[in-house]
């Protein structure tokens, strides 16, 4: 069974619902397209709830920001220098602390951007886990509900935990809808680069053909691109 990684999961939920945040987006777009919404993503998040939270102080806001933080706390010894000492002891550890956090959040605020948002972050470290049928679960719940623009960041992980767990159709399905469909989260040329990823090692020409499109596509896309060519075996 395939493992997801939390480098390929990670994505942006919440912090570009406000105006700086928008703009923090724009500035780093680049190393969002490069990585596939990753590392610079999760900074945004705590960003843009630490300027919603300014705005608009509420009980869901900042249960649903201590439980983010919670998700990003390190594991392990901090690095020398660091001023934040806090880590869990291990990935165990932390994983177990977040879900219990997760599934609380959703629980105490079901129909909730903050619940929803909890339901994605929950499959997610269950697809980490390996419990792709638990993270099907969620994500798939997440993508069907509440807001297009959060529910597309669920589609984006429930397409890369199907090709995980084999289902190489009901991967392509989801990722072809969602370029279809983009949001500010989670763009045309987002989704098809990961569909075309996925597929690689299962159906390199249809990656290829993927790949193909996309190549002349102005900015990292088409770095992107290139370095998936790199992985695709010779024709």
């Amino acid at each position: 069974m395939a493992r997801i990684t939390r480098k390929e999961l990670k994505a942006d939920t919440f912090a570009l619902e406000v105006e700086h945040t928008l703009t923090l987006f724009e500035d780093h777009k680049r190393d969002i397209l490069r990585y596939g919404g990753i590392a610079v993503v999760v900074v945004l998040l705590v960003v843009g709830l630490l300027i919603y939270r300014g705005r608009q102080h509420t009980s869901r806001e900042a249960a649903l920001s201590r439980a983010i933080l919670v998700e990003q706390t390190p594991v392990g010894a901090p690095p020398p220098g660091a001023t934040n000492t806090s880590a869990f002891p291990t990935q165990q550890v932390k994983d177990d602390t977040a879900v219990k956090i997760f599934t609380d959040l959703k629980n105490q605020y079901p129909g909730s951007d903050e619940g929803e948002i909890a339901q994605y972050f929950l499959g997610t470290i269950q697809a980490n886990q390996g419990k792709l049928a638990d993270a099907e679960k969620n994500l798939q719940q997440a993508a069907q509900t509440g807001d297009a623009k959060y529910n597309s960041l669920a589609k984006l992980a429930l397409g890369e935990v199907y090709f995980a767990d084999g289902k190489i159709d009901q991967g392509k399905q989801v990722l072809e809808d969602l370029a279809a469909h983009p949001t500010i989260f989670v763009s045309k040329e987002q989704a098809l680069l990961a569909e075309a990823r996925a597929l690689i090692p299962v159906r390199p020409a249809e990656a290829r053909k993927i790949l193909d499109g996309l190549r002349n596509t102005p900015g990292t896309v088409s770095q992107v691109v290139l370095t998936l060519y790199g992985q695709l075996p010779p024709k």
